[in-house]
């Protein structure tokens, strides 16, 4: 395993390729879901998630794209769909080399977690054909997030509270969903704690790796919109033998509602300055 990667296991939300970590007194059977759950789930190649946000394009956290080079396709409630361009943020910055060796020394991440809060997580990806066999989803546009439920839903990293999940286990399996409590949002982030019982939700877990670029969704009357993008969290302890999704942990999430108008922009073809192609 590389360092790069390593870490990225550790620190990212859901780096590339079971799921939702959940509660430890909860049955499993009651987090996992069909994908009928949420059929605009994009599944990104070999690990990580995006969500059918128009009939041709998938937002995504940039992460889960591959460094020079596009991802040929993408998969759609089961279905194979072709990409025609990938539009990576311009505020997007992949983690230095230096940063990665300073946290294998020490086992110290803070330099990483304060690089990952400057960074513009997010990605548009255009598809081929557009996509004619479901809905896609809304974008929640409000900028009042804290004290809002979010559900969230991918086929990542899976465990407990109580235990995390293992940094070399598998980082795709069933589809779980689980709910939690945003407890910030400020400008590119919105954040929430994995709380422990019983001060955790009856159904309350976090993204684990193999998440990135999931949705955390807000529920407005009948509808959940898109709110959020799994981008990292913050790990306590040595990162090189620290388990992430233990209770505790704050898991951050690209705030859709600071990117509306690059979003727009990049999906209307107007000329902007906030977007470069892979």
């Amino acid at each position: 395993m590389t360092r790069l990667l390593w870490l990225t296991l550790l620190l990212l939300m859901a780096s590339t390729a079971s799921a939702v970590v959940i509660r430890h007194d909860v049955d499993d059977a009651r987090y996992r879901v069909p994908a009928s759950e949420f059929p605009a789930l994009v599944d990104m190649p070999g690990e990580g998630h995006g969500v059918l946000i128009a009939p041709r394009w998938v937002i995504t956290a940039a992460h889960t794209i591959p460094q020079h080079s596009e991802p040929q396709q993408v998969v759609i409630d089961g279905v194979s769909r072709d990409v025609e361009q990938v539009v990576v943020h311009p505020g997007y910055k992949t983690l230095p080399q230096e940063l990665i060796d300073q946290a294998m020394a020490s086992g110290e991440a803070m330099l990483i977690v304060a690089f990952l809060a400057s960074s513009d997580d997010i990605a548009l990806v255009k598809l081929t054909q557009p996509v004619t066999d479901l809905a896609p989803v809304a974008i929640f546009r409000q900028s009042d997030e804290p004290g809002r439920v979010v559900k969230i839903l991918g086929k990542g990293a899976t465990g407990s509270g109580a235990n995390g999940h293992d940094p070399r286990g598998p980082n795709r399996t069933e589809l779980r969903r689980a709910f939690n409590e945003v407890s910030s949002a400020y400008d590119r982030w919105l954040c929430y704690v994995f709380d422990e019982p019983p001060s955790a939700l009856p159904l309350e877990g976090v993204l684990g790796n193999g998440d990135s670029g999931g949705p955390a969704l807000i529920q407005i009357e009948d509808h959940w919109l898109l709110a959020g993008l799994a981008s990292w969290k913050v790990v306590q302890g040595n990162v090189m033998t620290a388990r992430p999704g233990r209770y505790g942990q704050v898991a951050c999430n690209v705030r859709m509602s600071h990117y509306i108008e690059w979003i727009e922009s990049v999906m209307s073809d107007r000329p902007q300055n906030a977007a470069s192609t892979l």
